[in-house]
C-alpha cells in the first residue's frame, strides 16, 4: 500500500480512499497518515491530499451506502434468521435512523471501523441520498483532514506512528468482534431461556 501510494501518488489515494471506503479492509489510518507523511516530504500537496481523499472515501461510502439500499431489508432479513436479527429489529433499528440518522452517518464516517458499516446501515434504512452523502462528507472530512494533517506534522516519525496505528486498529477490531460475539451469544440463548 505505502509503494503504490509512493510511486502512484494521487491516482493511488483515490483508489485505496475509494475502496476501504466500500467495504475492502484497508487501513485508512495508514492510507491517510502515509499520504500526509509524503505531503510532509513535498512529494505531495497536503491539500490535494485532503480533497481527494475525500472525494474517494465519499464515493466510496456512496457505493457502500447502493448495497444497502439496493440489497435492502428482505436481504437483511434473509440472512438475519441466522444470527437471530428479527423484523421487530429492523423496525426498531429503521426508527432510530429516521430520528438520528444524519448524527449516526456524521459520526460514524469519522470513527474507525464504523466508517464502512454505517454506510450501509444508512442504505438499508433508506436515509435520503442527499443526506446521506452530506454528512458522509463532513464526517470523511473531518476525518481525512486530521489523520493527513498528522501524518503530514509527524512526517520524519512515520515509521514508529504507522507501527502504534496498526496496533490501536486491530485492537479496535478485536473489541468489536468480542463485542459482536457477545450479542450474538445473548439473542442466540434468549428463545431458549424463554422456551423454559
Amino acid at each position: 500500500m505505502q509503494s503504490f501510494l509512493a510511486h502512484e501518488g494521487y491516482i493511488a489515494l483515490i483508489v485505496l480512499a475509494l475502496t476501504q471506503a466500500a467495504c475492502i479492509p484497508i487501513p485508512s489510518e495508514l492510507t491517510l497518515g502515509f499520504a500526509g507523511v509524503l505531503a510532509g516530504q513535498g512529494r505531495l500537496n497536503l491539500a490535494a491530499v485532503i480533497a481527494l481523499a475525500t472525494l474517494g472515501e465519499v464515493v466510496g461510502s456512496y457505493v457502500a451506502y447502493t448495497v444497502g439500499r439496493v440489497g435492502g431489508r428482505p436481504v437483511v432479513e434473509r440472512v438475519g434468521r441466522y444470527v437471530r436479527v428479527t423484523s421487530r429489529d429492523l423496525d426498531r433499528a429503521e426508527e432510530f435512523f429516521a430520528r438520528r440518522g444524519a448524527i449516526a452517518v456524521l459520526v460514524g464516517r469519522a470513527v474507525p471501523v464504523l466508517r464502512a458499516v454505517v454506510s450501509i446501515v444508512a442504505g438499508i434504512a433508506e436515509m435520503p441520498t442527499a443526506r446521506f452523502l452530506a454528512c458522509s462528507f463532513v464526517g470523511t472530512l473531518v476525518y481525512v483532514s486530521t489523520l493527513s494533517s498528522i501524518g503530514y506534522g509527524l512526517s520524519s516519525a512515520w515509521r514508529r506512528i504507522s507501527h502504534d496505528f496498526s496496533l490501536a486498529g486491530y485492537g479496535l477490531a478485536a473489541l468489536t468482534v468480542v463485542v459482536i460475539v457477545v450479542f450474538l451469544g445473548r439473542r442466540m440463548r434468549a428463545p431458549r431461556e424463554q422456551g423454559t
